[in-house]
């Protein structure tokens, strides 16, 4: 089943995102090349897809997992929280219906 996986980014987490990026992408390539992922993506802080200093306020992860406990596993393992950059995180199931 697809998960909606979404990330909230705490206050100035812009360089703690950065530092941890290259890890959080490692993952979410994984998932792609497993066939798994459906988007992800970051949540810019201003209407811009270049939000500079500014950052980020969270991000969105939709994704196929086998369960609601493995997906919850899944976020809870990312750079992104380990590193604190997500403040809070958010796991539902997901029904694609369109396109």
């Amino acid at each position: 089943m697809l998960y909606a996986i979404m990330g909230t980014d705490r206050e100035d987490s812009l360089e703690a995102r950065l530092q941890a990026r290259p890890e959080h992408l490692a993952r979410l390539k994984q998932l792609q090349s497993e066939g798994r992922l459906l988007l992800a993506g970051p949540h810019p802080s201003i209407d811009s897809e270049d939000p500079g200093p500014a950052g980020f306020s969270g991000s969105l992860i939709i994704a196929e997992f086998a369960s609601l406990e493995e997906a919850k596993a899944w976020a809870d393992d990312d750079p992104y929280t380990q590193t604190g950059v997500f403040s809070e995180i958010t796991v539902k199931p997901f029904l694609k219906v369109l396109p």
